[in-house]
């Protein structure tokens, strides 16, 4: 049974009850690189077993993003206690051609990370989109024996990533978005036809991670949120989980990106539509069947509202409370990762761009490296959990 089943008012009532309680997050622009305090998100996300971290990467725009930005990694240092590389473990940067590897990028995420004390999640080791594969495997040749060219090719890669980062990666989004939301199916590559299905290869991703790691977290990631449009995704997520479960397949966690989107704004709540409780129910079903549940790439795409930074800023914040206060009553939530922790470099500035060309204030910080209300919504809403 979830928590939400039990509690006896909503997260936002009880944070009514918590006045008298310090809070943990501070206004616009109180909060720059390096000085959250003792009080940072991630210490906020311990308090009820969790923990809370961002995406980082090696180079971003400019080295923006990245490890070698220090303004950057002041933030990622001061409020956060995970890491997940955005991009460099993908198999176009990790894997050039079919026997070679190229780990260079990821190795330097992989040092910061533990020279920083921060810990390391794997994302992801088979993104199983054609569009997200390297050229070489959309038009590889599997030979006279597909199937036992296409599971060489797949083991060798998983085991390969994993003996590297032994010791030091204990979770993987093993296999990341393999739902065509086009078609409702699961989707067709090279490997799938090679191997018979698509079904054949999320299996021996799974299988092959878990033999790798019999300790691990196996995490499936998609992209489904609680808005209405994402209604036929969330369904075709929880077939594949049910499938899942009849094959036995070890999979332990569903990471929910959790990209959140103002699209419009929806009149009776004065922000972006969203289905609170058929959101609920697609959360209740997957832990029903045992899965815990992990916030991977958290994001605010903010489209639909106007240009005004203090209006924008106010609604974003208020929009992912919301969003957190139902995620936060599930005991089988884990951890918490943004996909990027200031504005100016997250993927959406050049993926969801606004029509009016302002930046997309997406992040809890601003380009200008401060605290926006959407970082004090999230601590808010950590608070309320932890009590």
């Amino acid at each position: 049974m979830s928590l939400n089943d039990a509690l006896p008012m909503s997260r936002r009532g009880a944070l009514a009850g918590l006045a008298s309680l310090p809070l943990l997050g501070c206004g616009t622009g109180a909060l720059t690189g390096g000085d959250a305090g003792a009080d940072s998100l991630n210490t906020a996300a311990q308090r009820s077993g969790r923990r809370f971290g961002s995406a980082i990467n090696w180079n971003g725009r400019g080295g923006g993003g990245s490890i070698q930005n220090p303004l950057y990694t002041d933030i990622i240092k001061a409020e956060c206690g995970i890491v997940v590389p955005e991009n460099e473990m993908k198999w176009q940067w990790t894997r050039p051609a079919v026997d070679v590897y190229d780990f260079d990028r990821m190795d330097a995420v992989a040092a910061w990370a533990a020279a920083n004390g921060q810990a390391l999640r794997g994302h992801t080791l088979l993104w199983h989109r054609p569009q997200w594969f390297p050229e070489w495997l959309n038009n590889y040749d599997y030979g006279a024996n597909p199937v036992q060219e296409a599971e060489r090719i797949l083991t060798d890669h998983i085991r390969t990533v994993t003996d590297r980062y032994r010791g030091q990666i204990t979770s993987y989004d093993v296999v990341n978005e393999a739902i065509d939301h086009d078609t409702n199916s699961t989707i067709e590559t090279s490997l799938s036809r090679a191997m018979g299905s698509p079904e054949a290869v999320l299996d021996l991703a799974f299988h092959t991670a878990r033999e790798q790691l019999p300790e691990g977290e196996l995490v499936y990631n998609d992209y489904m949120s609680w808005e209405p449009d994402h209604r036929a995704h969330c369904n075709d997520v929880l077939r594949l989980l049910e499938g899942f479960r009849k094959r036995e397949v070890p999979v332990d966690t569903l990471g929910i990106q959790s990209h959140i989107e103002i699209y419009s704004i929806d009149p009776a709540t004065e922000v972006g539509p969203y289905l609170e409780q058929e959101w609920r129910d697609f959360l209740n079903e997957a832990v029903d069947m045992g899965y815990k549940l992990m916030i991977t790439e958290f994001d605010v795409k903010d489209k639909a509202l106007p240009g005004d930074i203090a209006l924008r800023d106010a609604k974003v914040a208020e929009y992912a409370q919301r969003y957190f206060d139902v995620m936060f009553e599930y005991g089988e939530l884990t951890d918490i990762l943004a996909w990027g922790m200031v504005d100016q470099f997250n993927w959406l500035q050049g993926f969801a761009p606004r029509d009016d060309g302002l930046e997309v204030r997406s992040t809890p910080y601003s380009s200008e490296y401060e605290a926006k209300p959407l970082r004090e919504a999230i601590a808010e809403s950590l608070q309320a959990a932890a009590s």
